[in-house]
């Protein structure tokens, strides 16, 4: 049924047989969404000030929002939106959450207005099933997600919903669960892991010689190398690295969104690095595309 034939039936069905149950509701989506396959990115976030500083992060982003193919929805996994259990976004006008301290007022009056995507989120607790998945309409966009999206979609214009990271899992788990969203990607969904491949606060360089900690960079190159060669491994176990997974890491709520493109990733996949740089010392801004 071709999609003028469907709408044309749609319009003689009485509303009473429209009331479907959730599973039914997503499987029409996923029935009259087909589209090529969305890329995965892992995006460096960083300093929350990237948001609004024009600078080679912010443009990138830009550059990226302007070249890919306009998503139906972005579906985000922000090292900010921490839980017991996997949630995902349900509302249809996600808050801008200003989930830090310390910044300019000009930060903090930042809005991105995007409409949630209730339909796209449902397909997302369809497609899993290792585990549970929870309806939230409480969070809106961290800023690991509407710091990257209010440059790459400054019309604010794409709708966007967030799952949450079951801090209380491993690495392995996450690049499992990852696996299950891999639907979305055929139906106009992309999907943006938000974090850092290195990630240390307590260690960062705010003023003088910003040059990267020699750790910092073993860490970065090793990240780099897995992913050239496909091979996640070194990078689920991690913790197996000793001193420099834990310099990069003291916590890892900024290294899971990687496990999330990791294992979304394809063997067809291409991939393409960008903002392949360090800020303050200790944060990598490393960041790639599978596409």
């Amino acid at each position: 049924m071709n999609r003028k034939t469907f709408l044309q039936a749609l319009s003689v069905i009485p509303l009473s047989s429209l009331a479907m149950n959730i599973k039914e509701f997503g499987n029409t989506i996923k029935d009259q969404a087909l589209t090529e396959k969305m890329p995965v990115l892992f995006v460096g976030h960083g300093n929350p000030m990237n948001a609004i500083t024009d600078n080679i992060y912010s443009k990138t982003w830009k550059e990226i929002g302007q070249k890919l193919t306009p998503p139906k929805a972005v579906l985000v996994i922000s090292a900010h939106w921490l839980t017991r259990g996997t949630a995902v976004t349900m509302t249809g006008k996600p808050e801008t959450i200003h989930d830090f301290g310390g910044f300019s007022d000009e930060l903090f009056r930042q809005q991105y207005p995007a409409p949630g995507a209730p339909d796209y989120a449902k397909m997302a607790i369809e497609s899993i099933h290792s585990t549970v998945v929870h309806e939230d309409f409480e969070w809106g966009l961290d800023h690991g997600a509407w710091s990257v999206l209010q440059n790459m979609y400054p019309k604010a214009n794409v709708p966007v919903f967030q799952m949450s990271i079951d801090y209380h899992q491993s690495p392995e788990y996450h690049f499992n669960l990852a696996k299950e969203l891999a639907v979305l990607r055929s139906r106009g969904v992309l999907i943006v892991a938000s974090g850092n491949v290195v990630h240390n606060l307590r260690m960062v360089k705010w003023q003088g010689d910003k040059t990267p900690y020699d750790w910092a960079i073993e860490f970065d190159l090793l990240v780099k190398k897995s992913i050239e060669e496909n091979n996640p491994a070194p990078l689920i176990n991690y913790q197996k690295l000793g001193q420099i997974g834990s310099l990069a890491h003291p916590t890892n709520d900024h290294y899971l969104p990687l496990m999330y493109a990791l294992g979304l990733r394809e063997k067809t996949d291409n991939f393409e690095f960008f903002n392949d740089t360090f800020d303050m010392g200790s944060i990598s801004m490393k960041s790639v595309i599978f596409s």
